[in-house]
């Protein structure tokens, strides 16, 4: 099978190596073309934060809301930062988790989320997602770490490979 969907297509491409899950949170590693080293994370809390600061750093996707601050505002929070790739998007897809290895494109961050899409890279699948909350769910059960939904939840889930086989 040709990988055809495994790209990074934007300036702001994550790719995400999944190396191990306890207790229901997964941890690896995340990498950017701006940093030659990877960004470890053990929780999803981390893997979001650094994500988010990524964000904020190229200013893109633009947010639509702003952080919420209790200064009197005399700090200057707008520094420019050089922003040099330091990975080529050939070195980056080279990264693989020991369980799973998903591309993240986030095209907005609108309602004080993100939406975007997902590419799981062993099975060559992508996934728009509407909110982190959905990104998490893509990928968890990737790694079969989501049990059943709960009653009236909405399953997400990635695309079958028997729809496309006729």
């Amino acid at each position: 099978m040709s990988k055809d969907q495994c790209y990074l297509g934007t300036p702001n491409g994550v790719v995400l190596c999944v190396d191990h899950v306890k207790a229901g949170q997964f941890g690896g590693r995340m990498y950017h073309a701006y940093a030659q080293v990877p960004k470890e994370f053990k929780n999803l809390e981390e893997m979001l934060f650094e994500q988010e600061e990524l964000y904020d750093f190229l200013n893109f996707p633009y947010p639509a809301t702003n952080d919420r601050t209790f200064s009197d505002g005399t700090q200057r929070r707008d520094i420019v930062q050089e922003r040099t790739r330091i990975m080529s998007d050939k070195d980056l897809l080279s990264k693989h988790g020991d369980l799973g290895t998903f591309i993240i494109r986030v095209q907005h961050r609108q309602n004080s989320s993100w939406q975007g899409r997902v590419t799981w890279t062993e099975k060559d699948k992508t996934v728009y997602f509407r909110s982190v909350w959905e990104l998490i769910k893509l990928i968890a059960g990737a790694l079969d770490t989501v049990s059943e939904p709960e009653e009236g939840q909405e399953e997400i889930s990635w695309p079958d490979e028997e729809k496309g086989k006729e």
